[in-house]
């Protein structure tokens, strides 16, 4: 008798390693919190055939639009923490909780971090009209201009940013006039609004073609579309950065060994030369990162925003 018990004991735990070790048998989905088109959907999606590839099952992109990303991530944080449900999520992830009363989640509780992705910077420039060549004749202009800067919307980096650096370290005022991404670099070219502070991508033809002017990004090194460009750090504000940055989450409570899988996998994939060109012509640049040093940085940036909204009474709601 004891060694039939034994025997079926055995076979119990034989057969739950070799279901669990079958992972994935089913479809994976990347929920995306932002609408098709969006950068977090290119990143999700650039990401998504080859991981399928490597896991051996369909990766199915579901984009969750809505209240700043926060509708996608309260839906991922509710789902079952199996290691089938992921969020793609960009820098919002850390700010909402900060910005908005009822995010609806707090960082690094119901989600945890799985892989970096993406991380792209923001860019300060001008209409040409403007009579400033560098950041800091921009910043001189000011006091006796009364100018106004385009963002990507209320809340985003490219608004806290530009607050940070206006309000915050130059002490002077430069109205946000905010506007949907897709529309706050036409605002400028247009003349509308003569100062822009929004993501790099829309901005590097513009640039190119001399239909607007660059003074400087927002990332910690120079960005290779516009490698001519400085930093606001290397301007006279060391230590600036406000990067838009892209990475993938899941659930807290998904096995650790499904999370480094993934982890492992993504970070093979962004090694990927093709995927990386790809990237760069969007003004994304690949980040590899391990998921404790990932979650340490998306805490390090929830705090930095939420000093920022705090001090500039940033609300969105």
């Amino acid at each position: 008798m004891k060694a039939l018990i034994k025997w079926c004991v055995a076979g119990l735990v034989f057969s739950l390693g070799a279901a669990h070790a079958a992972y994935p048998d089913k479809p994976i989905k990347i929920v995306v919190a932002f609408p098709p088109g969006s950068s977090t959907d290119i990143v999700a999606r650039a990401l998504g055939q080859p991981l399928s590839e490597a896991m051996g099952q369909p990766v199915v992109i579901e984009n969750r639009p809505g209240a700043g990303g926060n509708i996608g991530t309260q839906a991922v944080a509710r789902s079952a923490p199996d290691g089938y449900t992921f969020l793609m999520h960009s820098v919002a992830y850390a700010v909402n909780p900060s910005l908005y009363s009822k995010a609806g989640y707090d960082v690094g509780k119901e989600l945890t971090g799985v892989a970096m992705a993406a991380v792209s910077p923001n860019i300060i420039y001008v209409h040409p009209s403007v009579r400033a060549n560098t950041l800091k004749e921009l910043l001189m202009l000011a006091p006796s201009e009364k100018l106004s800067y385009a963002s990507s919307g209320n809340g985003t980096t490219t608004h806290l940013g530009a607050e940070l650096l206006f309000r915050n370290l130059a002490k002077v005022d430069i109205l946000h006039v905010p506007h949907a991404p897709a529309s706050a670099a036409n605002a400028v070219v247009s003349g509308q609004v003569p100062v822009g502070s929004t993501s790099i991508p829309p901005v590097v033809q513009l640039a190119k073609a001399g239909k607007v002017r660059a003074l400087a990004v927002t990332s910690n090194k120079r960005s290779g579309a516009l490698p001519d460009v400085p930093t606001v750090a290397e301007l006279g504000y060391p230590g600036f950065e406000a990067n838009t940055w892209f990475a993938m989450l899941a659930p807290a409570g998904t096995p650790k060994d499904v999370l480094d899988r993934i982890n492992n996998e993504i970070n093979k994939i962004l090694q990927n030369k093709a995927l990386n060109d790809g990237f760069a012509a969007q003004s994304l640049e690949t980040v590899r990162m391990d998921r404790s040093t990932l979650d340490t940085y998306i805490s390090s940036e929830a705090k930095k925003w939420g000093q920022v909204v705090q001090q500039t009474g940033a609300k969105v709601d």
